[in-house]
Parts: structure tokens; C-alpha cells; sequence
């Protein structure tokens, strides 16, 4: 038997409808954690499903600190005029805007960095490695680790989401797709400082 009350919760949590809550919930066996994580794991098949599809709307949408100091704009293509206006979208919108003020991404993934960048950031992660004694597999698994860190540090889509730190923006960009059932990308973005 489902307990209304977690069913509830992880609606609102997840934005899933109440169907998919359900069967999520059933097949976790009324754990909260189990039902969220089969739902990010269908929103990125969902998601997957939706790569190939168009994307000619959007928005372009800014967003400056409460300080003034600082501020983003962001531009965000979905497929159709009519999830632009809608207000989940809006709000998915400015929760980018707001983490690009906040974690300042140089790129928004990692296939967006130079050969020559990687190249430069993997001399220095050897470098590092040089006076080490460790087989050739461990030190790659290393640096595979390091460039991760990398990512983490400097690609949008790798942060920990600055609304939400339990997932990175691409899960929830992955999230949204779910539950807007569109393509959704993000495309540019610009951010600004007072210095």
C-alpha cells in the first residue's frame, strides 16, 4: 500500500505525474530514494528519445543579483512557442541563469573545451604524477579522475545544481525534458560581473 503523504512528496519533488509516482513507488517498494531515482533514470530515457528532435523556440532570459554586482543571460531552445511561455519552462530558465551567476561555467559541456585546453590540463595532471611510483593503468585512472574534477569545475552541465545540490544541471535539464515532454537545450550564455 502507498502511503499518500510520500506520494505527494515525491510529486512535488520530482514534478512527475501521479501515474509515474506510482509505479515508481511500487517498484522501489515505498522507498522515497529508490521511487526518485527510477524516475531521473526514465527522464534520461525520455530525454534520450527527444535528442534528435528540432529545436526553433525558446527564450533568452536574464537574470542580475540582488546586488546588481552581477548577472546572466541565458539562451534556452525548446521546440515549440508554446513551452516557451510555459512557466516551468520560464522557471527552468531562470534557475540556469541563476547557477551561471553563482558557479560561473566557462563552457556548458565538456565537448565545448579545446583539444589544446585538454591537452594542456593533462600535461599538468602528469606533471603532478611524474615522481610517482604507480602502474600506467592507475595513473590514467587518475587522470581520468582529474579531468572529471575538471568538468565538474568549469562545464555548466557538470556542476552540482547551485537550487538543487543533489543533482547536476544536466540532470536536471534531463528532468525538465521528462517532465515538459520537448527537446530542450541550452544553447548559450553569458555571464557578468562587476570587478
Amino acid at each position: 500500500m502507498i502511503d499518500q503523504q510520500t506520494l505527494t512528496k515525491l510529486r512535488e519533488f520530482t514534478g512527475a505525474g501521479i501515474v509515474d509516482c506510482k509505479k515508481a513507488l511500487d517498484e522501489a517498494g515505498g522507498d522515497f530514494n529508490g521511487a526518485v531515482e527510477l524516475l531521473r533514470k526514465k527522464g534520461q530515457k525520455v530525454a534520450a528519445n527527444k535528442q534528435e528532435r528540432e529545436t526553433k523556440e525558446g527564450r533568452v532570459h536574464a537574470y542580475i543579483h540582488g546586488n546588481g554586482k552581477a548577472g546572466a543571460l541565458v539562451e534556452v531552445l525548446c521546440e515549440t512557442d508554446f513551452v516557451a511561455r510555459n512557466e516551468q519552462f520560464i522557471q527552468f530558465c531562470h534557475g540556469v541563469a541563476m547557477h551561471v551567476v553563482a558557479s560561473n561555467p566557462l563552457y556548458i559541456k565538456p565537448e565545448d573545451i579545446s583539444d589544446e585546453i585538454i591537452a594542456k590540463e593533462r600535461e599538468i595532471y602528469e606533471e603532478q604524477m611524474a615522481g610517482e611510483n604507480k602502474p600506467a593503468e592507475i595513473k590514467e585512472k587518475i587522470l581520468q579522475g582529474k579531468l572529471a574534477k575538471y568538468y565538474a569545475e568549469t562545464c555548466l552541465l557538470k556542476q552540482q545544481f547551485i537550487i538543487d545540490d543533489s543533482q547536476t544541471v544536466e540532470q536536471y535539464l534531463t528532468g525538465m525534458i521528462a517532465k515538459i515532454g520537448e527537446k530542450i537545450e541550452i544553447r548559450r550564455f553569458s555571464r557578468f560581473a562587476l570587478s
